[in-house]
């Protein structure tokens, strides 16, 4: 597989659509940590961000792409899994982003929350604490 510096992923990369580009990053710096790889177009019309190994690129509103705050309803969850939650959580209520499920432990064996941006994203923030199978808390694995 060839290293691409440019999309520097090998799983996914989510695209995010945002009203506002320069405010979208600002935001997900100051509230969950995120780092800009790199932008461009003048104006800004792309802008690449990570926190660990989990890439984003965020992208301008267009006649075929708009924001879940603009169609009035959620339309994904992204879920960034980090090693400190309990970090990340404080540094979101300290910035004043709005929680939208409180920090709690799963029956999967996720501790995790879930804030949402000001363009309706919700970023649900995870950290592996428990090794549990699928079968204990009911879901069915797909026969192999």
């Amino acid at each position: 597989m060839i290293h691409n510096r440019s999309v520097p992923t090998d799983t996914i990369l989510a695209h995010v659509t945002c009203a506002d580009l320069p405010a979208a990053v600002a935001w997900l710096e100051t509230t969950l940590g995120f780092r800009e790889h790199y932008r461009y177009g003048d104006p800004v019309a792309g802008v690449q961000m990570h926190l660990g190994d989990a890439w984003i690129m965020l992208n301008t509103v267009r006649d075929e792409r708009a924001t879940p705050a603009q169609l009035g309803r959620m339309t994904q969850s992204l879920t960034i899994v980090v090693t400190d939650v309990d970090r990340h959580f404080e540094r979101a209520t300290a910035s004043g982003a709005r929680i939208v499920e409180d920090l709690n432990e799963t029956m999967y064996g996720e501790r995790q929350f879930v804030v949402s941006d000001p363009d309706g994203h919700h970023w649900l923030i995870a950290q592996h604490v428990r090794d549990v199978a699928p079968e204990a808390w009911g879901a069915t694995p797909a026969k192999s």
